[in-house]
């Protein structure tokens, strides 16, 4: 047991599937996956729940339940629990092996349970909080190491903290090119489904088995190009994910738009733009919010010459929209990349909401429409990513409900997307409330959330009393 500032170790421990049940098995990435490669991407997602119980408790009743259940889900899910392998840059053939997540024998995923001394009911709330303090909470990735000439890189862990007679949070880290927010829900919705009934009969009987053929097609000078970019051919041992460090001055917080708001902010819109071809409830939040963080951004830090547009990053899910679609339980990453950009004078301007609606919902429309010709933007999608600008992505998706990663003990009330913290995101889910309201989560400097929450409401109680 040790201890490190507010937090208790309790305990750590490797977790593999049941003996003799996935052996070696090999899952290549594809040009789906290898970009987040290029970015050294992690997410780091926290899950508060109410636990008014004592520590004895949960150790002697929550954390083998735990144990036992994340096993016979890794036998079904195995990548968790193996490694990314890089190859040497070139083989005997001259040629680039492509990277692939290998599951051998012994391997296991990194479970970490600990104690933690810090407000939980603080933590959980929607008003602006240190973002440090969240950092203990959610573990960090295992560092790459060499066996022979391959790099291996952990890809999974996970952290279960109990606050004694108030609440347990679930920390869960993984490297993006593992998979995405669909595949990630798919393995906490069979995790919670084993830990609540004490095996696998209902999850298997459920149809959400994962679906590991590699069945896409696409032009092989995609993986060709990717793998040639220094940053990914030139993978060593000392390869390092994004790393969640101290923030000098940043605040985590919390906003929810009700359903009932955002039907009111659509019917405004319409008035001020009525040619508008797509107002979705995720595109108003988005570009409400996004328009508010600029010009929140250029009331404490003014104007700067070197920007001159603000961009806007989103992902939309291709399983459905390929041809021919591949299942909803496709294993990995399968994610199209959607860039709205706009002149920062605009959507700072006194139309920045309805500009910033305007570029979204054009920009998510041109990139699903466009399936004969998605492959051949990609590469085009990579460039405008690497480009220099101020832009605000999204982390999470209100069509995968997070509210409902019930492990037995009752559903979650609050959802944190700590990885918010070294990016410029927000987090867009449904909320604790309703899957009809959304959910989004923020991380700025202490004076730019303050002015961000005083133009968010201001303007939203300007657009709201329009109506009446």
């Amino acid at each position: 047991m040790s201890t490190e500032g507010d937090l208790t170790i309790l305990e750590k421990c490797r977790i593999s599937p049941p003996p003799h049940t996935v052996g070696e098995r090999s899952l290549p990435l594809t040009s789906f996956d290898l970009p987040w490669l290029l970015f050294h991407a992690a997410v780091h997602q926290l899950f508060f729940y109410d636990f008014p119980h004592s520590k004895s408790h949960f150790i002697q009743t929550i954390v083998p339940n735990l144990k036992h259940s994340l096993s016979i889900t890794l036998q079904h899910f195995f990548p968790f629990a193996g490694n990314m392998i890089i190859f040497p840059s070139e083989n005997h053939s001259g040629v680039t092996q492509k990277p692939e997540i290998l599951h051998v024998d012994g391997d296991a995923v990194a479970l970490t349970f600990a104690e933690c001394s810090l407000d939980f009911h603080d933590l959980k709330g929607n008003h602006p909080r240190d973002c440090n303090k969240f950092h203990p909470l959610v573990p960090q990735l295992e560092s790459a190491f060499k066996v022979s000439d391959i790099v291996k890189i952990p890809v999974f862990s996970i952290q279960v903290t109990i606050f004694p007679n108030s609440g347990i949070t679930i920390g869960l880290s993984n490297h993006h090119s593992l998979c995405d927010a669909r595949t990630r829900y798919n393995f906490l919705m069979g995790w919670t489904s084993i830990a609540k009934h004490g095996s696998d009969e209902l999850f298997l009987a459920s149809g959400s088995l994962p679906f590991y053929d590699r069945v896409i097609n696409y032009p092989d000078s995609l993986d060709e190009m990717l793998l040639s970019l220094p940053p990914i051919r030139n993978i060593d041992e000392n390869y390092k994910v994004q790393q969640l460090v101290p923030q000098p001055d940043k605040v985590r917080s919390t906003i929810v738009l009700t359903r009932s708001q955002i039907t009111w902010l659509k019917k405004w819109l319409l008035v001020q733009l009525p040619t508008l071809k797509y107002v979705s409830s995720f595109v108003v939040g988005c570009g409400f919010v996004w328009s508010c963080i600029a010009k929140s951004r250029i009331l404490i830090e003014g104007k700067k010459g070197e920007y001159e547009v603000e961009r806007f990053a989103c992902m939309a899910d291709w399983r459905s929209r390929l041809e021919p679609p591949v299942p909803p339980t496709y294993f990995g990453n399968c994610t199209g990349l959607c860039m709205a950009i706009t002149k920062t004078t605009l959507i700072t301007g006194s139309n920045g909401f309805p500009t910033a609606v305007d570029v979204l919902g054009t920009a998510i429309m041109q990139a699903v429409n466009n399936k004969e010709g998605f492959f051949e933007d990609m590469e085009r999608s990579l460039e405008k990513g690497l480009k220099q600008a101020p832009t605000i992505g999204v982390a999470g998706t209100p069509k995968l409900n997070v509210y409902e990663v019930d492990f037995g003990w009752g559903r979650p009330k609050k959802y944190e997307t700590v990885s918010l913290d070294f990016s410029d995101a927000i987090s867009v889910n449904a909320s604790e409330e309703a899957s009809d309201d959304l959910e989004i989560g923020l991380c700025l400097p202490g004076k730019q959330m303050d002015a961000f929450i005083t133009i968010y409401k201001n303007e939203l109680e300007s657009m709201l009393s329009d109506q009446f």
